[in-house]
């Protein structure tokens, strides 16, 4: 499974309901949906700054990931987006394989 960062912000509404509900139901129902899209949801952190919180989140492949996004944002409680995390060892094979079609000379 691939993991995704979704961070986002809390609309009017959006932010209603966590005062209403509370960070812990808003992370079940969260979680809920992710499980219900073949992911699980591995971490919610609520935040200060320009975003509201960050989840993090494994997925099945990107089509799934891309429903959680449209799922969320079409709610109209948040605004987010999706972001691919990349683990070190994915990063070693992108390496390898660039290595394989990019000559360098010596720069």
């Amino acid at each position: 499974m691939a993991k995704y960062l979704f961070q986002g912000s809390y609309t009017v509404e959006g932010l209603r309901g966590l005062l209403r509900e509370g960070g812990t139901q808003q992370g079940a129902a969260i979680a809920q949906c992710i499980h219900a899209l073949g992911g699980t949801l591995e971490a919610l952190y609520f935040a200060y700054g320009s975003d509201d919180f960050f989840l993090i989140l494994d997925m099945p492949e990107q089509v799934a990931a891309t429903a959680v996004t449209l799922a969320l944002n079409a709610v109209g409680a948040v605004q987010g987006q999706m972001v691919v995390l990349i683990a070190p060892q994915e990063i070693d094979v992108a390496v390898q394989r660039a290595s394989a079609v990019v000559s360098w000379d010596g720069a």
